[in-house]
């Protein structure tokens, strides 16, 4: 009777430790979580975009900012409102549900002309800032590999640690590594490397926020480790489904501006 009790213990643990270890999520599952987070189907705001620089000089970008979903494709546009130097420059991308790559052009008042943005461009930094071009645009799921590496407190949150090493060798960044909280799978954190495996950028999340029923990035900061450089994005006046016309999103309302 005695060892059956023990058999029926250690069965009981071990079928414990198995559905315990069924239930962790994998680093695909938990990167598909949240990339998935609702984000409703139209959103305008304002940004304010601060440049600041080695010495600490700043350098101050007031944007607005406007998105539609159209089930196939997510449009994004952005007008530069000020100061006079950036004035009624604008950059558009469009992000597809399928494999396609984002769509991206942008628009230069002195030169009078939308510039589509190569796929050899994607690299580049946007407007003087410490993010480029791939990183204002769609990361697909299936793009990188996700391995959860650990679980981690960071500032009292718990979070998951998901690696992500890109199938293109070629892409611009050699791993990310990714902090995503356990509770709603909104983003805390994430390191960027370079194609030497160094250490390049942290985008660090600062506020967050539930508006309208929808968690929102209302503070966050890129910072160039290597540069000694970062950019601190701020949203204001978020609104969702205000009715976006579609025209909204086109190189002539790029070219007109607001």
């Amino acid at each position: 009777m005695k060892k059956l009790m023990i058999k029926t213990v250690i069965l009981a643990v071990f079928v414990a430790m198995n559905l315990g270890a069924k239930a962790q999520l994998t680093g695909r599952q938990i990167v598909e979580k949240a990339y998935n987070l609702p984000t409703g189907k139209e959103q305008t705001s304002t940004l304010t975009m601060t440049l600041i620089n080695s010495r600490g000089n700043t350098r101050v970008r007031k944007i607005k900012q406007f998105k539609k979903d159209f089930g196939d494709v997510e449009k994004k546009i952005m007008f530069f409102i000020s100061p006079a130097d950036v004035k009624n420059t604008s950059f558009m991308n469009w992000s597809y549900d399928s494999d396609k790559p984002d769509d991206q052009w942008i628009y230069l008042p002195a030169l009078k002309k939308v510039k589509r943005i190569s796929s050899d461009s994607k690299s580049d930094y946007f407007m003087g800032s410490d993010f480029t071009y791939d990183d204002l645009g769609d990361r697909k799921l299936d793009a990188d590999v996700h391995k959860l590496l650990r679980e981690e407190t960071v500032n009292g949150i718990k979070c998951y640690v998901v690696q992500s090493i890109p199938k293109d060798e070629d892409y611009m960044y050699s791993k990310t590594i990714t902090w995503i909280r356990k509770d709603n799978f909104v983003g805390v954190k994430k390191e960027f490397y370079d194609e030497d495996g160094e250490l390049l950028k942290i985008l660090t999340i600062k506020k967050v926020e539930k508006i309208s029923g929808y968690w929102v990035i209302t503070k966050s900061e890129m910072k160039n480790v290597q540069k000694n450089h970062k950019t601190i994005i701020e949203l204001s006046n978020v609104r969702f489904n205000t009715g976006i016309p579609a025209s909204t999103f086109t190189e002539r309302m790029m070219m007109r501006g607001l």
